[in-house]
């Protein structure tokens, strides 16, 4: 097992390397500067200013300068934060980002696997039809036209939940943004569990456990799921970066302060640095989820590991 985890993280390495460098050439092939909004400026304060940031610098000069403060854990200061470094940023955007993905990719794997399981059960039935149903629906519709029409009914005109994030008190303010977020989640896991499940239903071992008189319920829970849970688990990492790909849009649709609403406020303010560093984060962290996705995967099915 630690040598298929050394394996898969050595393989992880340069992907993320690729990232960085085309995250770097595309921000700096943007069109304008982080201070073209700025005031007309005399030359030479301008060019003192590009000096102080580097800005002045050759591209490969500025991209060697970039890595080896990477390497330090320093992503550079912010442009339009002055009194920020980008780390610091992330730092205090990330809590409240990493608790709103963490809430709807849990409401998605209760509400997915547990839909997808009855539909399997009932497979053919009006109930599976109708599971099967929304979760067409589901994946059909993105996040950001599903945001604005749950504000319109919920909080516009039942007036059940807030709209946004600012001025509200309590865990009401949560629900609007983790229902947008795994809604489509749970459209996909809800496919996927109903698939696998019918696939593992009809395997000998569970007609042979059928067969010794086991209720349906313990032969779900001891023999089915765990089989049935594989192409779930190996979704898992592409589920999580739509969630954190996701937020970008919630977080700015409900006002959160959270890391989505600074990428998008640092590309309106062409806050290079600021965008970067989010892009190169968010690339990490997708990056170390697929690689425990890939572990577990190995450690539930021992034939990954032999292969």
């Amino acid at each position: 097992m630690l040598r298929y985890a050394l394996l898969r993280l050595l393989g992880a390495i340069p992907t993320l390397l690729l990232v960085i460098v085309l995250a770097f050439l595309m921000v700096h092939a943007a069109p304008g500067g982080p201070f073209d909004a700025e005031r007309v400026l005399p030359s030479d304060v301008a060019a003192n200013i590009e000096a102080a940031y580097h800005i002045d610098e050759s591209l490969a000069r500025q991209f060697m300068r970039y890595m080896s403060g990477l390497a330090r854990g320093d992503m550079g200061p912010s442009y339009r934060y002055r009194d920020y470094t980008v780390a610091e940023l992330i730092g205090s955007g990330l809590p409240l980002s990493l608790q709103i993905g963490t809430l709807a990719m849990a409401l998605a794997l209760l509400v997915g696997v547990s839909a997808g399981s009855v539909a399997a059960l009932k497979q053919n039935s009006m109930l599976d039809r109708i599971v099967m149903s929304f979760a067409m629906t589901g994946i059909s519709i993105p996040v950001f036209v599903v945001a604005p029409v749950l504000v319109l009914l919920l909080a516009v005109k039942m007036h059940v939940l807030p709209a946004g994030w600012s001025g509200t008190a309590g865990a009401a303010k949560f629900v609007l943004p983790v229902v947008t977020l795994a809604l489509p989640q749970i459209a996909y896991i809800a496919r996927l569990t109903r698939a696998s499940m019918i696939d593992v239903l009809g395997s000998d071992f569970i007609r042979t456990a059928r067969a010794q008189g086991l209720g349906t319920r313990t032969l779900i829970r001891v023999h089915a799921l765990k089989p049935a849970m594989l192409p779930v688990l190996s979704y898992m990492g592409p589920a999580i970066a739509a969630i954190l790909t996701g937020s970008v849009v919630v977080e700015e649709v409900f006002s959160i302060p959270g890391l989505g609403q600074f990428f998008v406020r640092g590309a309106l303010n062409r806050d290079y640095t600021l965008v970067l560093g989010i892009v190169i984060f968010y690339a990490t962290l997708i990056i170390s989820l697929n690689l425990v996705v890939d572990i577990l995967y190995a450690t539930i099915d021992p034939r990954v590991r032999r292969r």
